[in-house]
Formats: structure tokens, sequence, C-alpha cells
């Protein structure tokens, strides 16, 4: 009996392959956190309402409900539940019954009728471990499937909020180009009453006219930016295309170029709570689980059959004292000689976990670069923005002087016009600025996997 003991934990330890396990060095803090708070507790799961904007929070939640990407997610997370159930159903026994009815004729029994009904129990016995990793392969599976939803989530709220500011940001540009060309029209407008008296040349008067022009311009080219961002934001919500509303102006935007505060905490969070890399390592688990499997079907499979019933020459028979008759079967088969087909298959099974391991690794380096490069862009922009800003403020300062000064005959038109060129170019690209670290603060939040936690299948 001793025997026997050690010569089957000897099989179950040879049906268990060798694995190494994936290895990344991950720092013990980020590189660019000067500025941001070290705090390990993360933040708030709807991550996008630190930016205390009800009409984003109002899409997002609109997103998450009407997506049809995450529709499909979540379509697929059941779909990995019902597979985890058919798996452990696979090595239950199983209970069948079978109801035959015969006929046979014969010249000299005419007809012979036979009626049966026969239960039947069979199971397949594991005894090397498949149907433990069978079991591990399907519950990663699964994991790996609610992971994968709750990236999908994420996504789609990053994209919504990263939409919206673009909008925003298109939203201002056509107000600026708005306002630019009327203030461009009403100073044509003098130069042309100024030409007619001939106190002004037809030279500043096309140079006047230019600028109209050039604003002008530029208002069908931002209104169609809007009109498109606003259509890209409606197929994230689910909806049919409408007609955007320009309404809102984005003053926000010029408003802070820092609008919130996110704990990013130590690298080391992003293996638990970064929804791709924990996807990356259930799919390492499924891999291992799944070679397990294939080193199993080169050991013995034990089935057990039991079958029994009663049998009748009439309906009526089957019901009355009739001796019940049943016999069992057991079945030990050991596969020899399959042309090395089943070791192939462990060696490719090998070879999956192998991909598996090598892609957790890559994930968990792309998601510590993704969230150096947020912090890095955070740290600049905000640093560029702010010195934009000041140029704006000199600019505006500029183009009053300068327009004062043409207008008192210490100025010809030309210094004007560079005015409100490096005028009109510099509120361009300020709220460009600002936008952009608004966008990049929501890189961030995604880069950190977002506040989220899946209910993980028990």
């Amino acid at each position: 009996m001793k025997r026997l003991s050690v010569l089957i934990a000897l099989c179950l330890a040879a049906c268990t392959p060798r694995f190494y396990p994936p290895e990344v060095p991950v720092p013990e803090r980020y590189l660019h956190t000067q500025g941001f708070s070290q705090d390990s507790t993360g933040f708030d799961p709807c991550w996008w309402e630190m930016f205390g904007d009800q009409t984003l929070n109002a899409l997002i939640e609109r997103a998450l409900e009407n997506n049809r990407d995450l529709a499909a997610a979540a379509s697929r997370v059941e779909e990995a539940r019902a597979n985890l159930g058919a798996v452990r159903g696979q090595y239950l026994p199983q209970i069948g019954i079978g109801v035959s009815a015969e006929g046979e004729y014969t010249p000299e029994t005419k007809i012979v009728q036979t009626y049966g009904i026969e239960p039947t129990l069979s199971w397949e016995v594991s005894l090397f471990g498949a149907l433990r990793n069978a079991r591990r392969a399907a519950r990663a599976q699964l994991l790996s499937t609610e992971w994968a939803y709750e990236g999908v989530r994420l996504s789609l709220a990053a994209e919504v909020a990263t939409t919206y500011f673009t909008l925003l940001e298109y939203q201002r540009d056509l107000a600026i180009a708005r306002r630019s060309y009327d203030l461009r029209r009403q100073s044509a407008a003098l130069i042309d009453s100024l030409f007619r008296y001939g106190m002004s040349d037809g030279v500043a008067l096309a140079q006047a006219q230019s600028l109209v022009y050039t604003a002008e311009a530029d208002i069908p080219l931002y209104r169609r930016a809007v009109e498109q961002t606003q259509l890209s934001l409606g197929i994230l919500l689910g909806e049919a295309p409408r007609r955007a509303d320009t309404q809102s102006t984005g003053e926000r935007l010029l408003c802070d170029s820092h609008p919130v505060d996110i704990p990013v905490g130590l690298p080391s969070e992003l293996l638990t709570r970064r929804p791709d890399v924990v996807q990356a390592r259930y799919d390492v688990l499924a891999a291992a689980a799944n070679a397990g499997v294939a080193r199993s079907a080169r050991f013995p499979s034990i089935t057990l059959t039991a079958k029994g019933g009663v049998a009748s020459n009439s309906l009526k028979g089957l019901t009355s004292a009739n001796p019940w008759a049943w016999d069992a079967v057991g079945q030990l088969v050991e596969p020899i000689f399959a042309f090395g087909r089943l070791r192939r298959q462990e060696q490719a099974a090998m070879q999956r976990y192998e991909q598996a391991a090598r892609n957790y690794e890559q994930t968990v380096l792309t998601a510590l670069s993704d969230v150096e490069s947020a912090l890095v862009a955070i740290d600049t922009y905000r640093r560029q923005a702010m010195r934009y800003s000041e140029l704006v403020n000199a600019n505006e300062r500029i183009a009053t002087m300068t327009q004062a000064l043409y207008r008192s005959g210490f100025s010809d038109y030309l210094a004007v016009i560079d005015a409100q060129r490096e005028l009109y170019a510099s509120q361009m690209q300020l709220v460009n600025l600002i936008a952009q670290q608004y966008i990049n603060y929501v890189d961030l939040c995604k880069a950190l996997g977002g506040g989220w936690r899946p209910n993980t299948y028990k």
C-alpha cells in the first residue's frame, strides 16, 4: 500500500510541468513624481468626477450604459462563466436513461416485440490532474475576461473624456476665430473709412482685408472640427449621429491647467489594479493550466460505466416484477504510441505558456512607461501653458498699443498686422496646451488603471 501511494505521488508530480514564472524588474518609485501625491490608497472609482464637470460625468455614464463594445465585453464574461460551469460538469458523473422498443418478424415466431428501460452511469475519473488543471484554466480565463471587461470600460471612459476635452478645444478655437473675425472686420471698416478720406493708403486697406479673410477662413475649419468631433463622441455614446451643440465655448479651459491632484502611488500597485496587467497575469495562469491538461493526456485515463434496467415483451410488463439486470465496467486506457502527437501537443502548450509569460512582462513594462510618459507630459505641458499664458497677455498689450500708435500716426499698419497675427496664434496655442493638459490627466488616470475593482468570480 505504501509503495502504491509513493507511485501515485510520483505520477502526479510527473503530470505537473515545470514553469518559470515571468519576472519583471519593478522600480520602487516613479521617476517623474514631483508635485504628485505618493498616497497608495488610490482614487475614486468614478475618476472622471475629479474634473468637476457635470457634462463630462453625464456623457461617460451614457457611454457606459449604451456603448456596444462594452456590451460585447460583458457578453464575453458571461460566456467564460458558462464555460467554467461546463468544464466542471465534464468531469462529474454522467447519468442518462435509454428507452428502447424493438420488433422482429420471423416465419416461425411471427412478430416478437421487446421493450426496455436502461439507466446508465458513466464517470471519467481524473487521477492525474486533468480535472484540476481544466478547472484552473477555465477559472483563470473567466478572471481574464472580467479584467478585459474592466479594461474596455476604462478605455471607453478615457476615450469619452479625451474626445470631450478635444471638443471643448475646438469650440474655444471656433469662438476665438469668430471674435477675431469680428474685430478684424471692424478694424478693416475703420481703415476703409480712413482710406476714403485720404488718411490711409490702399496697402493698409488690403492688409486689413487680408486679416479679415484669414480669420473668416478659419471659421469653417474649426466648425468642421467641432462637428466631426461631436460625431465621434456620439459613436462612443452608442447614439445615432446628430447635429453638434456649439453653444458651450469651453471657457473653463482657460481657467486652470492643473485641474486635479491624482495620487500616483507606487509602481508595484500597477500589478494589481491596472486591468491589462492583471488580465495578462491570468492569461499566464490559464496557459499554465492548459499545459498541465496537455501533460495529463499522456497518462492513463480511467472510465467507470454502469448500466442496468428491465426488459419485457410488452409495455405492461415493464412495470411488473421483472428481474432487474445490470452490469458495470471499469476501463483503464494508457496511450502507448500516437506518433508523437501527445508530446507535440504538450510542447505546443508549453510554448503558449512561454508566449503568455513574455506578453505579461511586456504589458508590465508598457504600463510603467505609460505612467512615466503621462507624468512627464503633465509637468512639461503645465510649464509650457504657464509661459504661453504670459505670452498671450503680452501679445494682447502689444496689439492694443500698436493699434493706438497706428491711429495716432506713429506706426504703420504692418506692425498692427504682426501684433494681431501673433496674438491670434498664441491664443490658439494656449487653448491647445490647456486642452492637452486635461487629456494628459485622463491618460494618467488610464495608465494607473482607473479606480475600478472587478467582482471576481467566486
